[in-house]
């Protein structure tokens, strides 16, 4: 694991210093400040390799942070915690500076020594370190108080800090998603998936339990053989999902309901990523005719694929032109569009449209004569934002639990809102 961790200023000075294993020794600073930092030529990777050495480093504007190692650990692993470590120094004394090092250096080796034992990563919530941790040290704890942290270290919720009050218990549920899209001329769809995540505001009193449901395939199924919901509801499949800590895995596996204690505020309960039967918000219909060598015309058609009661905004269409472009004469029937030569492209931008609707853009391109090699077409892209989600992600169900308190899931106000956005969405032309 990590035998040492080291941050330097940008001269190579040692600010903070701190070996865990004994097969790391003094001279490891010295090779590490020579080869990467005082280095003739730029070093681009950052792990670099000295005398059987790793060291693993990261930059934040003139400090360098550096773990140090003997050991075939996982790269991975040592850069989420070198980009933890320096959010934790942030959320106490803001910008990551030499000063702020130097000042909050007795600080520093407390989170050290904390969230690092033996070169092993420990606990690096903030929310929990702060409870303990402060500027000026270590406060004077009641039994009380000692008993608490020493739960939110060793047990199980570590997310979140009991006796926590609100007047009113809400409960906000985001769904985002990220529509991914290549499609050919033609209109075939050559790939598409889309990226999802579920961001969740949860102003709960007490330790509430939340269950959620979602409407994937293997859930759906199950409730069909064993006729538990007669209602036929369109379900997804969903390819990979990534949770957030809270949440038990243990019941997901057995009963696939989501179930969790969550943190207070805003946190990301879910990542997912599905690639089949996807709704594809808007269609491009490219037409590109070259008149001659010195003129081009250029049509495109954005057609709207969902119902007519929803309206997607943030509409912005980009189509590429030919570097060799000396002018462009525009005319679309909705919306404004304008040729920037600086990025080649001419923008498109509507700023709001009803579904299951069309606009068309057509545009006369002169240009340049040009003797060199053919231009080859990028892909048109487009930006948007639609009130669905494009994969057809539901919510089946989001109940609150707190016996302590004496308040049920219908003392709970609730919010659930679904938001399609535009990844790489583009079109071949």
């Amino acid at each position: 694991m990590i035998g040492g961790l080291f941050i330097y200023n940008h001269k190579g000075e040692v600010l903070i210093s701190r070996i865990y294993r004994d097969d790391i020794g003094r001279n490891a600073v010295d090779a590490f400040r020579v080869n990467v930092i005082h280095a003739r030529q730029q070093v681009r990777s950052p792990v670099s390799n000295i005398a059987r050495t790793s060291f693993f480093h990261i930059k934040r504007g003139n400090i360098w942070v550096a773990a140090v190692t003997k050991q075939n650990v996982n790269a991975t692993m040592v850069f989420e915690f070198l980009n933890k470590l320096v959010i934790i120094m942030q959320s106490y004394f803001g910008k990551i500076s030499e000063e702020n090092v130097k000042n909050n250096f007795v600080l520093i080796y407390e989170l050290l020594d904390e969230i690092l034992d033996f070169g092993y990563p420990q606990n690096s919530d903030t929310g929990v370190l702060k409870t303990f941790i402060t500027q000026t040290g270590i406060k004077t704890q009641s039994r009380e108080e000692t008993s608490q942290i020493t739960s939110q270290v060793t047990g199980q919720i570590g997310w979140r800090r009991e006796g926590i009050k609100y007047r009113r218990n809400e409960l906000f549920l985001d769904v985002l998603e990220y529509v991914n899209l290549l499609m050919s001329p033609q209109g075939q769809v050559l790939s598409a998936h889309v990226a999802g995540k579920i961001v969740m505001k949860s102003y709960l009193s007490g330790m509430p339990e939340c269950k959620f449901g979602i409407n994937d395939k293997i859930t759906m199924d199950n409730k069909t053989k064993h006729g538990t919901d007669s209602t036929s509801r369109a379900s997804i499949a969903i390819d990979d999902c990534q949770f957030h800590q809270c949440v038990k895995l243990s019941k997901f596996e057995s009963d696939h309901a989501i179930s969790f204690i969550p943190p207070d505020g805003e946190f990301e309960l879910m990542r997912y990523r599905t690639t089949k039967d996807i709704n594809l918000p808007f269609r491009l219909i490219p037409l590109v005719r070259e008149v001659g060598k010195t003129k081009m015309e250029v049509k495109v058609v954005v057609k709207s694929n969902f119902k007519p009661s929803l309206i997607g905004q943030k509409i912005e269409v980009r189509i590429p032109t030919p570097p060799h472009t000396c002018g462009v004469q525009l005319l679309c029937m909705k919306g404004k569009a304008k040729f920037k030569a600086s990025e080649n492209a001419i923008v498109w931008k509507i700023k709001r449209m009803g579904g299951m609707k069309e606009s068309q853009l057509s545009a006369e391109i002169e240009l340049m004569p040009n003797e060199k090699k053919k231009w080859t077409r990028p892909p048109i892209s487009m930006n948007f934002e639609v009130p669905f989600a494009p994969s057809g992600f539901k919510v089946r169900y989001l109940k609150v639990f707190e016996p302590k308190l004496n308040y049920s899931d219908h003392d709970t106000i609730k919010w659930v809102r679904y938001i399609g956005r535009s990844g790489l969405y583009e079109t071949r032309c």
